[in-house]
């Protein structure tokens, strides 16, 4: 649900940190968006920000690293038509912010001297998707150790071939606060933790790696005994499989991708190319082609920001918008792209809370927040059941598309080959090279299980990153172009 009552309370937990102790309250903020709209400028905004992080890692038995940090600053920007004149600074004092807020104006040039009317407080409505508790005091030092002490002893029991294991924590405790032209003013508080592991496994001289993990946006606890379980199984498991793996074939094939993690193929391949400042300057595979059958029928996609606790969900995003539950193609046909204020305005549509920026350092830009595909009427056994000869890929590495063509290249890094419905062996090697608008209309079975990555997803834009989140059920995609090594 969204409102304006959790919007009230984040504003005093961020005016606490990040206006107080400065000196600055909500007359200071008016002021200096005053001052930008003196000369004519489409929107402007101010983003404060606190940023509280910590980090520990463990090798070879003991803890190597542990750091922790402090960030907070400000970031001054006004737009005027598609130009953006931006300014920020880690200095929070009222003489810092005027005077990034009197470099940021010249973006117009026509002249200052305008008398402005202060635009009217508005609070802006938001969501509750998660705790606004600061994770880090979640748990003590002693106790991060021991957990991660955990996961390796958990890891080296499993079998007697692992022979290294890695093992982070990381913790991030995140106020932000926004201020806009209009007057609106937004929070949040947005907690965010993860844990991961990598195995190396080694048999006969030959040496593998597996790994697993996850987080969210809640507090420390929520790796309990079970969940340290399930990632240390699935970095086991990955490792051993690949000690077995044979060199993958090349060609043409039937590719299955599993439910979850592999999503971040529909992210890469899809996800960039739907947003919206690609599509308004007409370089994306998917511009102009809204109401257009772009994927086989019963693929939908959607971009949502209000998951409760995920990665890449966001109470507001970062121009102060409510996050919002994007279908951006639905049965095949493409219903939308996901915007920011500038590209939204731009292209005659409203913002649709994807706004975001790395930090206070950076501009917003449109970026996808949890990127999935719902779930159809296949059970996962039948999908692989129905390859009479192709590969089963059930995990990825790392993998890049070029926007303006749709071509995208994917390294698998757990993949299987399959014969006549039955699994033969793993791979190794295999990478999935193809066209994202085309690969989309090459889907011929959906699984009935679609299911959201564990919670490790990082994106990078225009050398920005962000967390976000993917997902997918089983999908089987024919005539897939796969690099081997055979």
């Amino acid at each position: 649900m969204i409102s304006r009552e959790p919007t009230l309370e984040r504003l005093a937990i961020a005016k606490q940190l990040l206006l107080e102790p400065f000196g600055l309250d909500e007359t200071h903020l008016s002021k200096a968006l005053a001052e930008i709209r003196a000369h004519r400028v489409d929107d402007a905004d101010l983003y404060f920000q606190y940023t509280r992080a910590e980090g520990w890692s463990l090798e070879e038995g003991i803890v190597k690293t542990g750091s922790f940090s402090i960030d907070q600053g400000v970031g001054v920007r006004a737009v005027s038509g598609e130009k953006t004149a931006f300014a920020y600074s880690d200095d929070i004092s009222l003489e810092s912010l005027l005077d990034a807020a009197r470099t940021v104006r010249t973006i117009s040039g026509l002249g200052g001297g305008a008398r402005v009317k202060a635009a009217s407080r508005k609070v802006a409505a938001s969501r509750s998707l998660y705790p606004g508790l600061d994770p880090i005091a979640t748990m003590d030092s002693t106790a991060k150790v021991r957990l991660l002490e955990k996961v390796e002893q958990l890891a080296r029991a499993r079998d007697p071939r692992v022979v290294q294991v890695m093992a982070g924590l990381a913790g991030e405790y995140d106020v932000v606060l926004v201020a806009r032209a209009d007057g609106t003013l937004a929070a949040d508080v947005r907690p965010l933790v993860r844990l991961s592991v990598t195995v190396i496994a080694e048999q006969n001289g030959r040496r593998e790696v597996g790994s697993g993990g996850g987080g969210g946006r809640f507090g420390l606890a929520y790796f309990d005994d079970a969940i340290i379980d399930g990632y240390v199984t699935d970095a086991v498991k990955a490792a051993l499989t690949n000690l077995e793996s044979r060199p993958a074939p090349a060609g043409e094939l039937t590719v299955v991708l599993g439910p979850g993690w592999p999503g971040v193929l529909l992210h890469e391949a899809i996800g960039h190319g739907l947003e919206g400042d690609f599509n308004r300057k007409g370089s994306s595979a998917f511009s102009g082609r809204i109401g257009q059958r772009v994927a086989a029928k019963g693929v939908t996609v959607l971009d949502d920001g209000t998951l409760a606790d995920r990665r890449g969900s966001l109470n507001v995003d970062d121009e102060g918008h409510a996050s919002q539950r994007n279908v951006l193609i639905e049965d095949g046909i493409l219903k939308g792209y996901i915007q920011d204020s500038m590209n939204a305005r731009l292209m005659g549509v409203a913002p649709t809370g994807n706004g975001r920026r790395e930090s206070y350092a950076h501009v917003p830009m449109p970026r996808m927040t949890n990127t999935y595909m719902l779930g159809g009427d296949k059970s996962p056994e039948e999908i692989v059941a129905s390859i009479k000869k192709g590969l089963y890929a059930t995990n990825f590495g790392g993998g890049q598309v070029d926007i303006t063509s749709g071509k995208f290249v994917f390294s698998a890094s757990e993949a299987f080959w399959v014969e006549n419905g039955k699994i033969q062996y793993p791979v190794k090697g295999a990478t999935l090279v193809g066209n994202g608008p085309d690969a989309l209309t090459r889907v011929s079975m959906i699984g009935n299980d679609m299911r959201l990555d564990s919670g490790v997803g990082t994106c990078g834009k225009e050398g920005q990153s962000v967390p976000v989140g993917v997902g997918q059920p089983t999908l089987r995609i024919d005539g897939m172009t796969v690099g081997g090594t055979a």
